[in-house]
């Protein structure tokens, strides 16, 4: 009884966490769709990152503010698929007050790691359901 309540507990908690991260993430696209200054940037480096999946690469892109200044991000999505070749122009989308909330304006890197949170929370949730039902 207690095994099954803790990793109700877990599972929900983890799913409503991610649940609010995605949903934290969303308004900044909406944001960034809305009122977001679109450009071009180049990407100048791919740099060696680690985190929860382990060792990979993330590309870096430089572009110029509105302000004509130099501003350099690491994209948030990461991954098979998502890797930006070393010279590569991209479209880049940010908000004029905060440039370093820039993001590649292609589907893959603005709405994914949306799209991704969503799915784990739906998983997580889900699980939490099932360890409840079974219990």
């Amino acid at each position: 009884m207690v095994n099954e309540l803790m990793g109700v507990v877990v599972c929900s908690g983890a799913g409503i966490l991610l649940l609010g991260c995605a949903a934290r993430d969303a308004v900044v696209v909406r944001r960034l769709r809305r009122n977001g200054i679109r450009t071009r940037g180049v990407v100048v480096d791919n740099v060696r990152v680690t985190d929860g999946d382990g060792p990979g690469w993330a590309p870096v892109i430089a572009f110029h503010d509105h302000l004509g200044h130099r501003v350099e991000f690491t994209t948030k999505a990461r991954g098979t698929g998502l890797g930006l070749h070393t010279g590569r122009e991209v479209p880049v989308v940010y908000l004029g007050q905060n440039p370093q909330t820039a993001r590649v304006a292609m589907w893959r890197h603005l709405v994914g790691p949306t799209v991704g949170m969503l799915f784990g929370a739906t998983l997580f949730l889900g699980c939490g359901v099932l360890i409840a039902a079974m219990g």
